[in-house]
This record gives C-alpha cells, sequence and structure tokens, in this order.
C-alpha cells in the first residue's frame, strides 16, 4: 500500500484500540506522524512503506523526542527494497522497532505481541528462561543433557536461563519441542530504544533555524527551564523546570508562514496527547486556538516562570 493508506491504517487501529490520537502532522517535514496515548503508554509512530528509505536524521530526532517524553518510538512498515516484512516479527531501524500492520493489528487489537526479532545473521527470539529451567529440572535433566540435545552448548543454554542470550528460532521450536510446551516471550512492541546519545548530546547537535527562536530558548533558559531543540517536528522545542513539574511544547511560528493554522493545530493536539502545556510565539494576534498562544512582544516582557505560566 502507498504511505497515505499506511498512514490512514496505523491511525484507524490506534483509534479502534482505544488510543487517544494527535492530528497527523502535515504542515511541515517531521520525524514522526502522530502521537498516541493510552493511560501511561505514550508513543510516536511513523509509518513508511519502505524501512530501507528511513533516513538516520529522521530516526534521531524521533529518538529525541520520544525519549524527553518517556515514550516509545515506532516505525510501521510493509517491506525492505522490494522484500516484504514479515508478520509477527519485529524489525530495527536506527534501533527502532519497526513492525507490519499486520504485526501492529496483532499487538494492539489481539493482545499477541510479535515473538521473533530479526537480527543480524538472521531471526531471534526471546526464551523464559524461568520456566525453561523449571520443566527441564521437572524432567530431570541436566544442563549438559539439554544442550546435547538441542546442539547448543552448555554456556548458551546457561544463557537462556538467566535471560542473557536471544536463541534461534529453530533452537527455541527444538526446546519447546522437548518440554512440551511455549517457552517463547512476545517481545512489546512499545519498548524504548536500548542506546541513546544522552540529551545534552542530543541537543548540542541541534542548532536553531532564526534568530528569533534563538532568542526564546534563550529567554526561557533565563526563566530556569531546560530547553531541547528539536528538528524535523512540528514544534521547535521541548522545555522542562528544573523540578520537571512543568514541561512546555514550543513554537516560533509567523503568521505569513505557510499552513500556520494547521502547524498550530498539531502542537495543541500533540501537546494534549502528552501532556504538556503548548507555548506558540508568533507574531498573529489571533489563533484556531488562544492556548498558549503568546504574541512576540508580550513574551519579550515576560520576568518569571509564574508570569509566564499565567500568560499561557
Amino acid at each position: 500500500m502507498d504511505r497515505l493508506t499506511l498512514l490512514d491504517t496505523a491511525e484507524s487501529l490506534f483509534n479502534t484500540a482505544g488510543f487517544h490520537v494527535s492530528k497527523k502532522c502535515c504542515a511541515r517535514t517531521s520525524c514522526f506522524d502522530f502521537a498516541v496515548r493510552k493511560k501511561e503508554k505514550v508513543a510516536f509512530i511513523k509509518a513508511h512503506p519502505n524501512i530501507g528509505n528511513i533516513y538516520e536524521e529522521s530516526a534521531e530526532g524521533l529518538k529525541t523526542v520520544a525519549r524527553l517524553f518517556h515514550a516509545s518510538p515506532v516505525f510501521v512498515c510493509e517491506k525492505n527494497s522490494n522484500k516484504p516484512l514479515e508478520d509477527d516479527t519485529i524489525y530495527s531501524r536506527y534501533n527502532i522497532g519497526a513492525v507490519t500492520p499486520n504485526t501492529l493489528e496483532d499487538s494492539l487489537l489481539k493482545g499477541m505481541g510479535p515473538l521473533i526479532e530479526a537480527g543480524p545473521g538472521g531471526y531471534y527470539v526471546k526464551l523464559d528462561g524461568k520456566v525453561l529451567r523449571k520443566k527441564r529440572l521437572q524432567k530431570g535433566l541436566s544442563i549438559g543433557k539439554m544442550a546435547e540435545i538441542t546442539g547448543v552448548s552448555r554456556r548458551t543454554l546457561y544463557g537462556y536461563e538467566r535471560g542473557m542470550a536471544k536463541a534461534s528460532v529453530s533452537t527455541a521450536y527444538k526446546l519447546e519441542w522437548i518440554l512440551g510446551l511455549p517457552i517463547v516471550k512476545p517481545i512489546d512492541i512499545f519498548q524504548h530504544p536500548q542506546k541513546f546519545d544522552g540529551l545534552l548530546a542530543v541537543a548540542r547537535r541541534i542548532i536553531g533555524e532564526s534568530r528569533f527562536l534563538q532568542f526564546a530558548v534563550k529567554k526561557l533558559q533565563q526563566l530556569n527551564f531546560s530547553v531541547f531543540q528539536t528538528r524535523r517536528t512540528p514544534f521547535d522545542f521541548i522545555a522542562r523546570t528544573a523540578e520537571g513539574k512543568i514541561s512546555l511544547l514550543g513554537a516560533v511560528i509567523h503568521e505569513k508562514e505557510r499552513d500556520f493554522h494547521a502547524r498550530t493545530e498539531e502542537i495543541l493536539s500533540i501537546s494534549k496527547i502528552v501532556d504538556a502545556q503548548p507555548i506558540l510565539i508568533t507574531d498573529c494576534r489571533e489563533g484556531p486556538d488562544r492556548n498558549g498562544l503568546l504574541h512576540f512582544n508580550d513574551f519579550e516582557k515576560i520576568k518569571c516562570t509564574d508570569d509566564l505560566m499565567a500568560k499561557l
């Protein structure tokens, strides 16, 4: 299916599963398409037919935004080059999980997470080590004997039981046949990236696009906010107080900017999903929603955090 159809399919699945779904991000190029929330579970979703055409810059931007909101980044894809992606399998692109629409549907609507993880050199599964060990002992099998039957080393089998190693699909099948019960653990598609450079390192790499944006960032820092600029997102920055009690989702938007209203509505919609206060610094006095809209002149006059929050 084409990208728009894939995007609509993903959005529909999240809606059907009872998630709150933000507006699609269409006003300008974005590293994610929409945000979702269901209770404490928050995620940023990017739908792209071809996982191989997702670039590192976009993936890094998505991981940055997700990390700042303790959310999960998720890719929804159908193929890699001309090869279809397998269902019931989670793939990885720049350390972000990617699943097919069918796998997403099984996870959201049936509570059946994928069992297989595509990795370098093949396909792997994560075993329930406690069940494996318990059933092995019940059958009176030593680690050595079990290793001999399955064709793996004692060290590898020990790693399975301690949750320190993943098994190949063929090995997992042998173990389940010997033990007579399923021992493969489903994978949470909302898992967080295992590697991350750190927020300060990421923030240093991001350069603002306008002088007034730089002024806005400096102003918020003077008000004791930690500010993280973002790229390829509807918003321009995320800011938090030192105590983490206030989170701002902000942008500098000019009235003459193309798709001014669409971008403003997207930011307001996403702010509700991630439970952040929108701050839209603009030269426009009116907008689709006065919430968070702050004129340039009013922003310049702000002296303290309380003054800022009173105007939002």
